[in-house]
C-alpha cells in the first residue's frame, strides 16, 4: 500500500509539501520575503525566481538556518565566484552565522562555497543545499549541471535562487525541475510537449517541440507548484514601497569600421555569426577607444567585453582600470572583484560570463557594454548596478558597429519576449496562489478492499 501511494505521488503534476513549519522567521525580513521563505520551507524543495536586489541572499540564509535547526545537520550554499564572501558579509549583517569553506571542510551550521569547489564535498554530509544564481546550471549538456544535480539528488531539502529564469527557455525550467527532483527533462517533454520535426518551433536538445493540446496551462501550473516568480513585491500582492528602481538610461553608440569585411565594397550589416565575429575583430580599436573616452572621469564604472583582445586593450587605454580575465586564478579574480566592490578600483574590465552573476555594485551607476546575442548576459550585467538599493539613475553606454546592428535588434527582441513570458508566469502563479491548487493532503484515506 505504501508503495502504491508513493507511485501515485510521483505521478502528480502538482508538487507536494515535503518540508515543515518554519522554526525561525526573523523580523528583518519584508512581508513578501517572509511569505516566499515560509512557502519554500514548507515545500522542502523549491525555486525562488526573484529579481535582483529583492533580498534572495537573506531569504536563502533564513531557509538554510531553518534546515539546520530542524535537522541539526549542516547545509551547503553554492554560489558563483566571489559571491561566497559576499554571502558571509550578508550573514554578519543579519546575525546569521555563515562559514566559508573551499577545501571540503564542513562546519556546523551553514556552509558556503563556490561552484568551482563543489567536487571537494560529500553530499551525505549535508541535510540540504541552496544553489545561488542557479541559472548557471541551465545548460542540459554541461558538466556543471550534471555534477550539481547528482550532488543534490538524495537531499531532502533543496532551494534554487536566480533572477533570470527564462520562462521561454524550457531547457532551464527542465534542468531546474530535475535538480529539485520534480521531473526529469525528458519526462517533462513527454508529459507536456510533442516532438514536431516539421514545424518552425524552437529546437531543444536536437529536436523541435511544441505544447501538446491543452497542456500549456497544465505546464505553467506545474511550474508554479515548485517555484515562485516575482520582479517586485506587488507581483506577490505587497506594496512596492522601498523597491522602486531609479531610471535606467541606455545610450547606443555606433562606430564605423575602417576595415571592410572580406568580399565587401562598402560596409554591410553582418548577417551570419562568422560575419559578426569578423566585424567585431575589425572594429576593436574604434570600439575600445570610444569606451575609454566614455569612462574618462572620476566615477566608478564597469566595462563589459567579450574577447580577450578587447579586455587587454581596454585595460591599456583606461589608466586606472583593472581587468578580471579567464586566465586569472580564482583567488585573483575574487580579490579584484572585492577590490572594486570596496571602491579601491575605479574601473573594472571583465566579461559577463565571468562577473555578471550575483555581485552587488550599487556604488557604481555607469557601465559600458558590447552587445551579444545573450539576453541573460546583458540583463545580469546591467543588474549588477541597476538593482534595488541603487539610489541614482544608472547609465548604460552600448557600443556597437554599423555591421552589428542586427545583434542589437535580436537582443531587444529577446528582452521583449522574456518580459512577456515572465509576465505570464507571474499571472499563472497568482492564479495558483489564489485558487490554492497546491493543497497539502495530510489525511490518510483508506482504500476500499476491492481496489487493493
Amino acid at each position: 500500500m505504501n508503495e502504491y501511494r508513493e507511485f501515485l505521488r510521483r505521478k502528480q503534476d502538482i508538487g507536494t509539501y515535503d518540508g515543515f513549519d518554519p522554526l525561525f522567521m526573523p523580523d528583518f525580513m519584508y512581508p513578501f520575503q517572509r511569505d516566499v521563505v515560509d512557502w519554500s520551507i514548507r515545500k522542502g524543495k523549491a525555486a525562488e525566481f526573484g529579481d535582483c536586489g529583492l533580498g534572495k541572499t537573506p531569504m536563502q540564509l533564513v531557509f538554510a538556518e531553518n534546515i539546520v535547526r530542524k535537522t541539526n545537520k549542516p547545509v551547503l550554499i553554492i554560489t558563483p565566484l566571489a559571491v561566497s564572501a559576499q554571502t558571509v558579509r550578508e550573514g554578519e549583517k543579519f546575525d546569521i552565522e555563515v562559514n566559508r569553506t573551499i577545501d571540503g571542510t564542513v562546519h556546523n551550521g551553514i556552509n558556503v562555497t563556490n561552484y568551482e569547489r563543489l567536487h571537494h564535498y560529500n553530499p551525505a554530509d549535508f541535510a540540504g543545499c541552496v544553489c545561488d544564481e542557479s541559472s548557471c546550471i541551465k545548460d542540459a549538456t554541461s558538466q556543471r549541471q550534471a555534477i550539481i544535480i547528482q550532488f543534490m539528488k538524495h537531499m531532502q531539502y533543496r532551494l534554487l535562487c536566480t533572477a533570470t529564469a527564462s520562462p521561454n527557455d524550457y531547457i532551464e525550467l527542465g534542468t531546474s525541475a530535475e535538480a529539485l527532483g520534480q521531473l526529469g527533462r525528458m519526462d517533462m517533454l513527454s508529459t507536456f510537449f510533442k516532438n514536431d520535426e516539421n514545424s518552425n518551433h524552437p529546437i531543444w536538445w536536437g529536436a523541435r517541440w511544441r505544447f501538446k493540446a491543452h497542456a500549456e496551462e497544465r505546464f505553467w501550473r506545474w511550474v508554479c507548484s515548485w517555484s515562485r516568480a516575482f520582479r517586485k513585491p506587488s507581483d506577490l500582492g505587497y506594496p512596492d514601497d522601498d523597491f522602486v528602481l531609479p531610471p535606467l538610461i541606455e545610450d547606443e553608440h555606433v562606430v564605423i569600421s575602417k576595415i571592410l569585411r572580406s568580399g565587401c565594397l562598402f560596409d554591410m550589416p553582418a548577417v551570419t555569426l562568422q560575419e559578426q565575429r569578423e566585424e567585431r575583430r575589425n572594429t576593436i580599436n574604434e570600439r575600445c577607444e570610444l569606451v575609454a573616452s566614455l569612462v574618462d572621469n572620476k566615477d566608478a564604472a564597469v566595462v563589459w567585453c567579450h574577447l580577450n583582445t578587447e579586455g587587454n586593450l581596454l585595460e591599456k587605454l583606461i589608466p586606472d582600470a583593472i581587468q578580471v580575465s579567464g586566465a586569472d586564478s580564482d583567488e585573483a579574480k575574487e580579490e579584484r572583484f572585492l577590490a572594486f566592490t570596496r571602491g579601491d578600483v575605479r574601473v573594472l574590465v571583465t566579461k559577463p560570463k565571468i562577473g555578471a552573476l550575483g555581485l552587488n555594485w550599487q556604488h557604481c551607476n555607469h557601465m559600458t557594454f558590447f552587445p551579444s546575442h545573450s539576453f541573460e548576459q546583458y540583463y545580469q550585467g546591467v543588474r549588477r548596478c541597476w538593482r534595488f538599493g541603487q539610489t541614482r539613475p544608472v547609465k548604460v553606454d552600448i557600443v556597437t558597429s554599423e555591421g552589428e546592428l542586427g545583434v542589437m535588434k535580436n537582443l531587444q527582441r529577446k528582452a521583449a519576449q522574456a518580459d512577456k513570458m515572465f509576465s505570464i508566469l507571474v499571472q499563472e502563479m497568482n492564479n495558483e496562489i489564489k485558487i490554492d491548487r497546491s493543497t497539502k493532503y495530510d489525511k490518510i484515506t483508506e482504500v476500499p478492499q476491492w481496489l487493493v
